[in-house]
């Protein structure tokens, strides 16, 4: 009889065993790659609960990858769910994750927090006869008699908290990571922010499942997962710029022009705020560490080569001194133990303490030579023989240091250089005696203030210059004045074709053979003498053979 009730207990037991069994528990729900028991390596996080706890999966159903019945979770199409974060993260700072819904086409969320089509939006299925997808608002005025509301609960049973406007937020999102889980309500988006002192180094996953209101229980519409990192190094990025640097994303720059290093740290919680930073740099070319505590530094490298930059930062962060814990008895020494924690001295729990962190840049750098400067030392009006209204000309002498460049162009702007009128390029031949002088010619169509923007370059360097440029009113020339020109200009040549003729003639006269019975051959072989002679005097032959004009600029 002893051993009959034994085994009626132990049925009984068993029995009442069955329904604890088979409940879901948010682990079964969140991810199928743990078990049990894995919640007892981390720490707890501050407003997360335990993934053991169980899954009310009579208001949330449970569907899993490739179930038929997600097609019909949502009208006219899929919802997407995007989880991004700020990540990574400092160890004791805090991270954030946001996740935001993507409707389908032609669907958005309104300010009631129903999903309504959008106006004048045509999607494969042509124009909606309804305004709403989902008028949640309706049902839950609907729901408002005297039956309780069960409904309005997270999946583990605690009830929605009744904030201002709740009843408007339709979505619910349940957050899982480190064997934990965090409920809330939403709308199409969705914010969770958590401390990582407790979170364990190295990446970690966060999975988000969310659920849409559906009359009296909720439907799964999405789920989304996302690698996040805590590390204990400060995550450093460091920016570099250079004047005249064509390319800055190639990590070659330009001797003997200072380099702008910037560093950015990535703290979007402001954990650092309170913290004293130290930034130690060695820039790799024997110059020796340079210790700041600037973020930005200037450096500049005087030889060509390869140097590899290193950058260590130290932040020094106040915080509560950790409770001491308790040790064994040591045995009696009359040597000081090295190994004592000296925050075990503290006398007050209220004592700060601090705690040193570091975080590394490293980067190859090259330098190589480059333009340095450019400057418009002069510039003058060109005359044309015949002046024209609508466009005149300039020349622009520009000098530069360092190498010779490749190409010169200009852009010609309004006087706020921001509506470029022209913009023009030109080759730059690479044989100018090692001198960096050139003339720049360039037209101006109409009077007025211009803006001229002048760059020379090469492969690895880029000058510009600026200046303003005034360019007077011309007046057309009228018929009549054109035509006195050309009578002067015709009266003018004629007297002085006369002239030279007289005086040939007179100088030939004592000479005359007197085979040459007329003098009319005399006269055309002195007057065609004479307009060579004068095409001499007033033409001279090619300038570049003159050696006093080797060195001057060349017209562009």
């Amino acid at each position: 009889m002893e051993c009959f009730s034994c085994f009626l207990g132990l049925l009984l037991l068993l029995a009442a065993r069955l329904p604890l069994d088979a409940a879901k528990r948010f682990h079964d729900v969140m991810s199928n790659e743990r078990t049990s028991g894995y919640m007892g390596e981390y720490n707890q996080l501050n407003g997360w609960s335990s993934d053991e706890n169980e899954w009310n999966e009579k208001l949330y159903p449970v569907w899993k990858r490739g179930d038929s019945r997600w097609k019909n979770s949502w009208k006219g199409g899929h919802v997407q769910a995007i989880l991004t974060s700020d990540s990574p993260a400092l160890v004791g700072s805090t991270i954030t994750f946001v996740v935001n819904l993507v409707f389908p086409r032609c669907q958005t969320e309104d300010v009631s927090g129903n999903i309504v089509y959008e106006k004048n939006c045509r999607n494969d299925t042509g124009p909606s006869s309804d305004q709403y997808v989902y008028n949640w608002t309706e049902e839950v005025d609907s729901g408002n008699g005297n039956s309780p509301d069960h409904h309005n609960v997270f999946p583990d049973g605690k009830p929605f908290p009744h904030h201002p406007g709740w009843k408007r937020w339709n979505f619910v999102y349940v957050f899982h990571t480190l064997g934990q889980y965090f409920q809330k309500l939403g709308r199409g988006s969705a914010r969770v922010s958590v401390n990582t002192a407790n979170v364990p180094l190295g990446p970690q996953l966060m999975e988000v499942t969310v659920y849409r209101r559906h009359r009296r229980a909720y439907v799964p519409i999405a789920k989304v997962k996302d690698v996040y990192m805590v590390t204990d190094h400060i995550p450093v990025f460091v920016t570099m710029y250079q004047k005249n640097d064509r390319n800055l994303s190639d990590e070659t720059f330009l001797r003997d022009l200072p380099i702008m290093f910037t560093v950015l740290i990535h703290d979007p919680s402001h954990f650092l705020n309170e913290s004293a930073i130290y930034y130690k740099w060695n820039f790799g070319d024997n110059t020796g560490l340079f210790v700041s505590n600037n973020p930005t530094l200037n450096h500049t490298y005087v030889l060509n080569g390869t140097f590899n930059l290193n950058l260590t930062v130290q932040a020094v962060v106040p915080g509560p001194c950790p409770s001491p814990s308790p040790k064994p008895p040591k045995p009696t020494s009359f040597l000081p133990s090295a190994s004592d924690n000296p925050l075990e001295l503290r006398e007050s729990p209220d004592e700060m303490c601090q705690i040193y962190r570091y975080g590394y840049f490293k980067a190859t750098i090259t330098i190589v030579e480059g333009i340095l400067e450019v400057n418009i030392v002069r510039m003058t009006d060109v005359l044309m023989p015949v002046p024209q209204p609508d466009n005149s000309l300039m020349d622009f002498v520009v000098t530069c240091q360092g190498t010779i460049p490749t190409e010169v162009c200009t852009i010609v702007s309004d006087p706020t250089c921001q509506l470029a009128h022209s913009t023009v390029c030109d080759p730059v031949d690479v044989d100018v005696a090692g001198m960096c002088l050139l003339t720049v010619r360039r037209a101006f169509t109409g009077s007025g203030t211009y803006c001229v923007n002048l760059t020379l370059g090469d492969d690895t360097s880029l000058a510009l210059t600026s200046t303003l440029v005034s360019v007077p009113a011309r007046d057309p020339p009228s018929p009549l004045r054109m035509a006195n020109g050309a009578l002067v200009s015709v009266g003018c040549l004629a007297i002085f074709v006369t002239a030279i003729t007289l005086l040939v003639y007179k100088k030939r006269k004592g000479y005359k053979l007197i085979e040459n019975s007329t003098g009319i051959v005399v006269k055309g072989n002195g007057l065609g003498v004479s307009l060579n002679h004068a095409k001499a005097m007033f033409r001279p032959g090619n300038q570049e053979k003159d050696p006093l004009l080797n060195h001057q600029p060349g017209i562009l």
